[in-house]
């Protein structure tokens, strides 16, 4: 007598074939891109868990990448830590990210930082929050990570390239690099099977730089010429 197979996630939603992606990942937000959005357990970016996008150097496109999710979930604050460049209001309003929902939050030392992402996660007041950080230890990445899973944040850590060696309890971990119209996007880690093969994305280039009107200005652009700035946290 045949005997039914029995699906890994049936025992437990965390468990998962090591040649399939996983099923029980919970709540997701399309990526927008259907090349990447194929390769990821549920079709998208993770809701309530850590998330890790590790570049080259800051600026690469990982707002312009996380832009479709953003814009799902711009209902709520968008928060931005430590970002590496002071948010450009007219270039936000471009992407269709309101400025009213953005805050900026500044911290003098990484501690503060680290406390202010908690904080956040544990509030569960935010749509999306995007963490820039250069060095983290693990037991803080455990941290964010559990603070993440009690929420319904899209929780996104962008860290160095360089820290691909280092232990994470993130679920989703993809490394980023610069192409020709787009970005060239490693799987590091996922819960399904190693994917060795990159993807590319092809990322639609930021309106404002298009626009000659906009490369004469941005330069010269204040956040508060643009209808508006993200507020603005020093902790």
């Amino acid at each position: 007598m045949s005997v039914a197979p029995v699906h890994a996630e049936a025992i437990h939603p965390d468990l998962w074939r090591g040649t399939q992606l996983a099923r029980g990942v919970g709540k997701t937000v399309d990526t927008g891109y259907a090349a990447l959005s194929a390769e990821l357990p549920g079709g998208g970016w993770p809701i309530g868990a850590l998330v890790e996008l590790l570049v080259q150097q800051p600026g690469v496109g990982e707002i312009r990448l996380l832009q479709p999710a953003l814009n799902t979930v711009s209902k709520r604050t968008l928060a931005l830590i430590q970002p590496p460049h002071v948010p450009n209001a007219l270039a936000f309003s471009y992407l269709g990210l309101p400025i009213e929902k953005l805050m900026r939050i500044r911290a003098p030392r990484t501690a503060d930082a680290l406390w202010s992402a908690e904080q956040i996660l544990r509030a569960g007041s935010c749509g999306a929050l995007l963490f820039w950080q250069q060095h983290i230890r693990t037991d803080a990445l455990r941290r964010l990570h559990l603070a993440a899973q009690a929420t319904e944040t899209l929780f996104v850590l962008v860290r160095p390239l360089a820290s691909a060696s280092d232990a994470s309890p993130a679920g989703l971990r993809l490394g980023l690099r610069p192409a020709d119209g787009g970005l060239v996007v490693d799987i590091l880690k996922r819960k399904g099977p190693v994917r060795n093969e990159t993807v590319s994305v092809t990322l639609q280039p930021s309106p404002i730089l298009l626009s000659p009107y906009g490369r004469v200005r941005r330069h010269s652009l204040t956040p508060a010429i643009a209808g508006g700035v993200p507020s603005e946290v020093v902790v």
